[in-house]
């Protein structure tokens, strides 16, 4: 098993090499300076709209553009908050923080072009469902069938392999038997069952419950990782210094800790990064498809509001959470050292109690998120016949995923990540033009009707 693991990791560097972080980083740069860094003077404008419910009712599409973000925050806010902020940090030291930010801020435009191309291009398929993201963008606008069949083959890998299985089903089930001591193969199976159940029901299922869940248990997160900050307040100020200062320099071994370059500082950070607010990744736009909208500009704003409140919101909390309490320094990882920066952070009893629960819903509406795009994944290869295997195959991957190994889990899914970005990213970088008139458009539009 150590050998399959040193193979994996080679891959997983090789992947995730310099070509890859210049890619995701350099896209993000690109579409920030030609849409005049829309992330920042459009973001009050995206909130609004993400707040304020759309009265048009004759829009096409199947559900709500705030239950399509629900669904996009589903597959993003998860485990990828929790346990892959300190898993960062255990490779990459608290600087890895600092480049997750960097990878969102950038990501922010990423996430707003990739979902504005998804609307625009997005299909109905046999079963009358709304079908759309990087693989139709990348054949209908890019004229690529080769590059799109290649992103939702590594898209079904991703949900099979990545984010949408493995690392949900064993954070759960490890923070479970550590917390309230339930035998691992007890909450596999009953995970099996609920996810059978709802994921049958189809986008009208999964949005349904994302909807209801994901603002719910978001909320309390950031509640208690607000209270942890509040009750350690005078330990900001040398938290964010040390998280600044590592991301450019090397961290000395401490405690547990066993030191981290730049190097591993700024890989371990946007790796991450993006497999936390999956900016750049396609995932989010096949969510972002299905919404209820006649303005692919407006899905793309709304959309973006993902990312900010992915990493620059909540993977901040666990990370100053994480570096006040010295939980990065313990010799735990994973969800075992988000645990212990609650239970020593909150002053009351029961801090492990809070993560564990918001751990299991946020991994469990991930789950259900990322069931949806492998789907349409699976639809765009095979057709509307090829929906039901897939959902039998990801039933049976749920079912066997609490019992892999937690650092085989996470290189398997940052392989197959890296290798569903590329196609998507290409298609973003060919259709910036597209990506802009239609920004310019829509404002154009906007200026106008104001000024009536």
């Amino acid at each position: 098993m150590d050998t399959m693991i040193e193979i994996f990791k080679k891959i997983d560097d090789v992947v995730w090499g310099p070509p890859l972080l210049i890619l995701l980083v350099g896209t993000g740069i690109y579409l920030t300076i030609r849409l005049r860094l829309i992330q920042i003077f459009k973001l009050p404008l995206a909130l609004k709209y993400l707040f304020k419910k759309d009265k048009d009712n004759k829009a096409k599409g199947d559900i709500s553009s705030f239950a399509a973000l629900c669904t996009a925050l589903a597959a993003t806010i998860g485990t990828g908050n929790i346990v892959g902020v300190a898993t960062a940090m255990k490779a990459g030291g608290p600087g890895a923080l600092f480049w997750m930010w960097i990878a969102a801020f950038f990501g922010m435009a990423t996430k707003y072009s990739e979902s504005l191309l998804a609307v625009k291009y997005r299909v109905v398929d046999k079963n009358g469902q709304m079908s759309g993201g990087p693989m139709y963008y990348i054949e209908k606008g890019l004229g690529s069938k080769f590059l799109a069949k290649m992103f939702a083959i590594f898209g079904i890998g991703v949900a099979f392999f990545g984010i949408g299985t493995f690392t949900q089903i064993n954070s759960i089930t490890t923070a479970v038997k550590l917390t309230f001591n339930v035998p691992i193969a007890v909450t596999a199976v009953i995970l099996t069952i609920l996810v059978t159940l709802v994921t049958l029901g189809g986008i009208k299922s999964i949005s349904g419950v994302c909807e209801f869940v994901v603002p719910f248990m978001a909320v309390l997160y950031i509640v208690a990782s607000l209270s942890i900050i509040v009750f350690n307040i005078q330990a900001v100020p040398d938290a964010v210094s040390l998280i600044i200062k590592s991301a450019f320099t090397p961290v000395a071994a401490m405690g547990g800790f066993l030191g981290a370059t730049v190097k591993k500082a700024i890989q371990n950070g946007i790796s991450r990064g993006v497999f936390s607010n999956e900016s750049g990744l396609g995932s989010a736009p096949i969510a972002a498809a299905a919404a209820k909208t006649d303005s692919c500009v407006k899905q793309g704003l709304i959309s973006m509001t993902g990312t900010f409140f992915d990493t620059i919101i909540i993977c901040t909390m666990t990370g100053i959470s994480l570096v006040m309490t010295g939980a990065f320094k313990s010799e735990f990882e994973g969800a075992e050292m988000t645990n212990l920066a609650f239970e020593q952070g909150l002053p009351i009893a029961g801090g492990e109690f809070i993560l564990t629960i918001g751990l299991i819903f946020f991994a469990f509406t991930t789950i259900l998120g990322w069931n949806y795009y492998g789907e349409r994944c699976t639809e765009y290869l095979f057709g509307v016949k090829g929906i039901v295997p897939y959902k039998l195959i990801f039933i049976c991957l749920v079912a066997v995923g609490a019992f892999l190994k937690l650092d085989l889990i996470w290189v398997i899914a940052d392989i197959v990540n890296g290798l569903m970005a590329i196609p998507n990213l290409i298609g973003i970088i060919g259709l910036s033009g597209v990506i802009t008139y239609e920004t310019k458009e829509y404002f154009k539009k906007l200026e106008i009707n104001k000024n009536r």
